[in-house]
């Protein structure tokens, strides 16, 4: 949908349509995405909407079509249906670049679930309840989750909201009409939502009243939320629930490696899932990941160079991903992710920078009011950022502003700034050495953008275009002496027109 609706260009959506060469285009509302059709869909495709049609383009109505009597062609081409039969294509995010279309076979789909549920036995003994929002051409809502209802027979409620201003309030009244087993969210969700259970007595007890574990995927979670959770928990039920997380991507179905174990802290990912094969090359100082397994792609569609690089000589999915051990004494207590190798960078004195693990230190240490980092420092002397900032947190340090102050006024005030300098400074001590220090910073009000590839349509942040397209702001960062734009360590502040 972001793709669809949200962008203004429809440059990926066109790159995907490229790709597929479609045979029918459907919507459910025609009317809703005329515009992304009338950009990216080729006349001589049929288009057919369940309500309104597409604008001024030819609409089959969907019960034309769902009103057809089935022919034993229908039975024909499902008894030739088998494990390396195309289920459906799901597109990357394009955090790395354009879409790339992934083949998902049956027997993907099939042997993650049984994957899943060989590590998480209990939702064959109780089938679990879903309230979910991740939308279904995601390998998290619709292979892990959809299909983990279906293959265990539970009950799946579509949650319209989603974790953003204006649409976490659908989450939360779905959430006190429906008691989940399981809770799966990306973090930023887990995070929005828990101003509301702590404020709202009935919504926590229905929340953790039948809840067995809580999942995180897509990223890393704060400490400081996996605390609070457990600290909710306790208070209203007497007892912890088991935080979980894992690791894959929209090639391996998705689920890899995942932890299925109590831990004490955030981070773990676990182990290999049974019949997932790990393998751990060094490189540069880290272990690359590379897996192999019956839930893995064969490849991109339509892109045989693109699966050809995706493959090493063994047959093993190079899923760009380091990881670390847990205890490198004992394999067994699981691994942690160390970044995404290609966001890693080198400084100019030649030490490398581990993006992922530094990216996620500056947000916990600068919990709540960062929501996301970018860090700049490659061919430099030393780290910088440019941080995206939690207007809500802000807004708290200049509690004075008007409710509806813009992002660049809230940012400029010298109050929230002046907040910035001292966690800086716990950032740039010299004893952390220079790959692990941040000294300057930029706060962003102009929020990373779709179109020019900055942020997934996930969510996620795209670290290099942030980089390329904000290419002068990493100058100001480096400029000496710095501009008044530029947060110094321990510097005192000074209002300034904020930058974007």
């Amino acid at each position: 949908m972001p793709y669809s609706l949200v962008s203004q260009d429809f440059k990926k959506l066109k790159t995907i349509m490229g790709i597929l060469t479609p045979g029918l285009v459907f919507a459910a509302d025609g009317s809703a995405f005329a515009r992304a059709i009338a950009a990216t869909v080729p006349a001589d495709v049929e288009v057919v909407a369940v309500a309104h049609p597409a604008g001024d383009r030819p609409t089959t109505p969907f019960a034309e079509l769902s009103s057809a009597r089935p022919t034993p062609a229908v039975d024909a081409a499902h008894a030739k249906v088998g494990p390396d039969t195309i289920a459906k294509f799901l597109f990357t995010s394009g955090s790395t670049g354009q879409p790339k279309g992934v083949i998902n076979t049956q027997r993907m789909l099939c042997a993650n679930q049984a994957m899943l549920r060989s590590s998480l036995a209990f939702i064959a003994d109780e089938p679990p309840v879903l309230v979910d929002w991740p939308p279904w051409n995601h390998t998290f809502g619709g292979n892990h989750d959809f299909n983990m209802v279906l293959f265990n027979g539970g009950s799946f409620y579509i949650d319209e909201g989603k974790p953003l201003p204006g649409a976490i309030e659908a989450t939360v009244r779905n959430l006190r009409d429906v008691a989940t087993t399981i809770y799966l969210n990306v973090p930023k969700g887990f995070e929005m939502l828990l101003p509301y259970l702590r404020s709202d007595a009935a919504l926590r007890e229905t929340f953790f009243s039948r809840l067995k574990v809580l999942f995180y995927a897509g990223a890393g979670l704060a400490q400081h939320v996996w605390d609070e959770y457990q600290e909710l928990a306790v208070a209203t039920t007497g007892e912890r629930i088991i935080f979980l997380s894992s690791l894959g991507s929209t090639e391996t179905a998705p689920a890899a490696i995942a932890c299925t174990w109590e831990t004490e802290r955030s981070g773990n990912i676990g182990v290999p899932l049974p019949g997932v094969e790990l393998k751990l090359v060094p490189r540069d100082g880290k272990f690359e990941a590379r897996l192999k397994g019956a839930n893995i792609t064969p490849g991109y569609w339509r892109a045989p160079e693109l699966t050809a690089a995706a493959f090493d000589d063994e047959g093993f999915y190079k899923i760009g991903d380091a990881l670390k051990f847990e205890d490198p004494s004992d394999p067994a207590k699981g691994l942690l992710f160390d970044g995404r190798l290609a966001e890693d960078f080198k400084l100019a004195t030649g030490t490398w920078v581990s993006v992922g693990p530094l990216r996620a230190a500056f947000i916990a240490h600068c919990a709540p009011l960062v929501r996301d980092v970018v860090l700049a420092g490659a061919d430099r002397d030393d780290v910088a950022a440019l941080i995206i900032p939690d207007i809500d947190a802000c807004r708290k340090v200049a509690p004075d502003l008007p409710a509806d102050a813009p992002a660049a006024t809230v940012f400029a005030d010298p109050r929230v700034r002046a907040g910035f300098a001292p966690l800086l400074a716990a950032l740039s001590e010299p004893s952390r050495g220079t790959s692990a220090r941040i000294g300057r910073a930029i706060l962003l009000a102009e929020p990373p953008s779709l179109d020019v590839g900055e942020v997934t349509d996930k969510g996620s942040i795209n670290q290099r275009a942030v980089l390329a397209h904000r290419a002068a702001l990493v100058e100001e960062l480096y400029t000496d002496p710095p501009p008044a734009s530029v947060i110094v360590a321990g510097r005192p502040t000074l209002a300034t027109k904020q930058v974007s």
